[in-house]
């Protein structure tokens, strides 16, 4: 697959001169090709690129610039109509081509074949050939070692003036038996909380604010009440907490695609296992606060099926395996001697009296998680196998020894 490395290049006053002038050039004649599209002209590639000659007698400057960037410019006129056709076709409402403004920088692609880029240092060639060669060849300093093997080389500039290189080259995808399992517990304090075969630890946070906006909604809600209602202050009132809701839903979706991108692109992990949390089970009794004063209902205010929605297309979009497992008494389970143990969710920290192990309540699920996926075993066993690791032959029903990596490291974490 095609991957961009974008790196920051250090120019000279005069180079960097040089490359406004190009871009201004290229700039102005993909505006002059797209106001003939306004008045009417019938665009043909072929026959676009025949008038550049008579462009460049027109004005002379063109002759100083490239002419591979110049050519480049017809060929993206070029994608752009046939996008807007496309739509057109479709019967979509469609764009088209705009004119491109002063204070936009114009992008200059360079084929890779045209550039030399020796010991951090890459030459940029300009228009013209010996005394009619106005600006010399531009000398750019790479801040970073470029990839070996690239096909284009993309200038850009940002707006705080710095000016970038992208390559663009082709780089083979990672095979999803090199790249590992990862499994994530969802939790109450902790949008998810994940491990990798190797050990490593991810927490994932979600949206922060929940309690914050809650208090405004009360606050507003308690106003309204006192109101006559469909009067001016009732309606007044009615629309703020309506703008306030807004808002806290769109602040909290944005943390869960945050985190559900986090999960399906950045992360190397080719398998996502996920346990299927039970909304249900949250509100039962023994999950309620010991303390009368704190004694009400967990409340769980994440969005855990709309972050699994996210999370199940966003991993089909970027090639990843998503499983779902079932994640019964994974919470109540040492991850190091097996042992059951009542966890209400008022206790975030995991003690094991048999063998003394202290974790966090959702790494040590998420550790049980894994290693359930990994025995590759139905969440329902017997009693002589609570954890769900043991593997059995399938002709006599004896026991065979697991052979599970996470199980190995458990002694470390």
């Amino acid at each position: 697959m095609l991957l961009c490395t974008k790196i920051r290049i250090e120019v000279s006053d005069q180079d960097a001169a040089t490359l406004e002038f190009m871009q201004g050039k290229c700039r102005g004649l993909y505006n002059w090709l797209v106001m003939q599209q306004r008045n009417g002209v019938r665009w043909n590639l072929y026959e676009a690129k025949k008038s550049l000659q008579e462009s460049k007698r027109y004005d002379p400057e063109l002759c100083s610039v490239y002419g591979k960037l110049l050519q480049e410019v017809y060929f993206r006129l070029d994608k752009a109509m046939k996008a807007f056709f496309t739509r057109a076709k479709a019967g979509e409402t469609p764009g088209f081509p705009r004119v491109r403004p002063r204070h936009d920088f114009f992008t200059l692609c360079y084929p890779a074949m045209y550039l030399k880029v020796n010991d951090g240092t890459m030459e940029l060639p300009t228009g013209g050939k010996g005394k009619h060669k106005r600006f010399p060849n531009i000398l750019a300093s790479l801040t970073e070692e470029p990839p070996m093997a690239f096909q284009e080389v993309a200038i850009s500039r940002d707006a705080r003036g710095y000016y970038y290189a992208s390559f663009v080259s082709e780089h083979q995808e990672a095979s999803s038996e090199d790249t590992g399992v990862i499994a994530f517990d969802l939790g109450i304090k902790i949008l998810a909380t994940g491990i990798n075969e190797h050990g490593r630890i991810y927490t994932i946070g979600g949206f922060k604010g929940s309690r914050w906006y809650n208090k405004q909604l009360d606050r507003i809600r308690s106003k309204r009440d006192k109101c006559t209602k469909k009067s001016r202050r009732y309606t007044y009132l009615s629309h703020v907490h309506k703008r306030v809701s807004a808002k806290k839903r769109q602040k909290q979706r944005d943390s869960l695609h945050k985190a559900s991108h986090l999960i399906s692109h950045k992360l190397v992990e080719s398998t996502v296992v996920v346990g299927d949390l039970s909304q249900r089970q949250m509100v039962m009794k023994e999950h309620q606060q010991k303390n009368k004063r704190l004694n009400r209902m967990v409340y769980n205010d994440w969005g855990l099926f709309t972050f699994l929605e996210m999370l199940t297309y966003k991993c089909q979009l970027f090639g990843k395996e998503l499983q779902i497992l079932d994640e019964r008494d994974t919470s109540k389970m040492c991850s190091q001697c097996h042992t059951l143990k009542p966890m209400p969710l008022w206790k975030r920290t995991y003690c094991c009296v048999e063998c003394g192990l202290v974790m966090d309540r959702d790494e040590n699920s998420a550790i049980n998680i894994l290693t359930r996926f990994l025995a590759r075993l139905g969440p329902h066993t017997d009693s002589s196998d609570p954890c769900g690791v043991l593997q059995r032959d399938q002709n006599s029903g004896e026991v065979m020894e697991a052979s599970c990596p996470i199980l190995m490291q458990e002694q470390r974490l």
